[in-house]
């Protein structure tokens, strides 16, 4: 397991908006923004190709970001129109082509410099010396996957306040039709029932092939099954699915 402490391992920061265009009682809660254009010095400035950069609120005060790599996150402040970090901006340590290894520091840098902040409607600009990086709501810029029907690659491991990338993960996957979820651990395949209410799936036993697994497939298909055992909460926002039970987290994506 490659694996970096987080200072916060769920995606999503409550944001209350002071001085913004939207009014006193503007709030972020609950949402994630795409960056729709970046400038630098008054110049269109080009992201690597096929990436975007996301920032993601959650109601219990954390910021998470990724320039289409890795994931970075920390407890942050919104007073004063700035956005600044309560601590350390940690990140997973998954290996990146050369241009988004440079994105990320490129992006952790803007967010540790306490970046000022506006909204406005459904727009955000995130401001850096000559540096902005204009957002729009992630549910306008991309509407969310369905969730049955689509296959779902495992992206991420939450335990506590820690997240991974395990060696492996993207060979799993799982899809739901409707009461039956089939998938792959990476080593085995899998099957079973599952109930739904909203915002709640119920995994009942899931029957897996007997194919013998070692080392990291080994660890990788316990997590996996152990996130996938009755009840669990789940999200799906843009391309991606979130589960969450009371002990950890699995996260996963579409390719849309």
């Amino acid at each position: 397991m490659r694996m970096i402490a987080l200072a916060g391992a769920s995606l999503l920061l409550a944001l209350t908006a002071c001085g913004n265009e939207s009014g006193a009682g503007a709030s972020l809660t609950g949402k994630s923004y795409l960056s729709t254009a970046v400038s630098e010095n008054g110049q269109p400035k080009q992201l690597a190709p096929k990436t975007r950069v996301r920032l993601q609120f959650t109601d219990d005060g954390r910021l998470v970001a990724d320039a289409g790599c890795n994931s970075m996150q920390s407890k942050v402040s919104t007073s004063d129109g700035k956005l600044t970090l309560k601590g350390e901006l940690a990140s997973t340590a998954m290996g990146c082509p050369g241009p988004q290894q440079g994105q990320d520091a490129w992006l952790s840098k803007i967010l540790s410099a306490k970046p000022t902040w506006k909204l406005d409607g459904s727009k955000l600009d995130v401001t850096s010396g000559s540096t902005t990086i204009s957002l729009l709501d992630r549910e306008t810029a991309e509407p969310a996957v369905a969730l049955d029907g689509t296959k779902w690659s495992l992206s991420s491991v939450i335990t506590g306040e820690t997240a991974s990338h395990q060696a492996g993960s993207e060979q799993a996957w799982l899809t739901l039709n409707g009461e039956r979820v089939t998938g792959s651990t990476g080593c085995n395949d899998f099957q079973g029932m599952v109930a739904r209410t909203a915002g709640t799936l119920t995994f009942g036993e899931l029957a897996t092939t007997r194919r013998a697994c070692a080392g990291d497939a080994a660890k990788l298909e316990t997590t996996l099954l152990s996130g996938l055992k009755g009840e669990v909460t789940y999200k799906v926002d843009g391309n991606t699915l979130q589960l969450r039970s009371s002990a950890n987290g699995l996260d996963f994506t579409s390719a849309r």
